[in-house]
């Protein structure tokens, strides 16, 4: 199964930061979703970066790199997604796409290394990605 990872980065003093959210069932995670038939997987990023986070990203998102998760078989491609509003430090989204939820979004270190409440699958993707974008 294809999953799209649509990235929000932000600089600051001590390093890059992603965005990240708490799921109210699932623990910690990045925004991702499934590439659904027929889709561009660029424009899937954009689709999934809007239903779960209400955020809405620039055009021709990058294309980061794509790897095969050893945790679930999963291949995941990520796209690093720009957006123009200015984002808040936290704040709360109601997805309506994951059965009425509220996510909690926040800013995480990318150098800083995941906890236990990061699933699994996610950690790997923070790994991957602190290694493609030379961290």
């Amino acid at each position: 199964m294809k999953k799209v990872v649509p990235v929000i980065l932000r600089h600051q003093k001590h390093g890059l930061e992603i965005l990240a959210f708490r799921h109210p069932l699932a623990g910690i995670q990045l925004v991702k979703g499934t590439i659904e038939y027929d889709e561009k997987y660029d424009e899937a990023a954009i689709r999934e970066l809007f239903e779960e986070a209400g955020l809405i990203a620039e055009t021709n998102p990058k294309f980061i790199g794509n790897f095969k998760l050893k945790s679930n078989q999963q291949d995941w491609y990520f796209y690093l997604c720009e957006v123009s509003a200015d984002l808040a430090e936290t704040w709360i989204h109601h997805c309506r796409y994951d059965g009425g939820l509220d996510f909690e979004f926040f800013w995480f270190p990318l150098n800083q290394k995941p906890n236990e409440i990061w699933h699994e699958s996610f950690q790997e993707a923070l790994a991957f990605l602190r290694e493609k974008l030379i961290i």
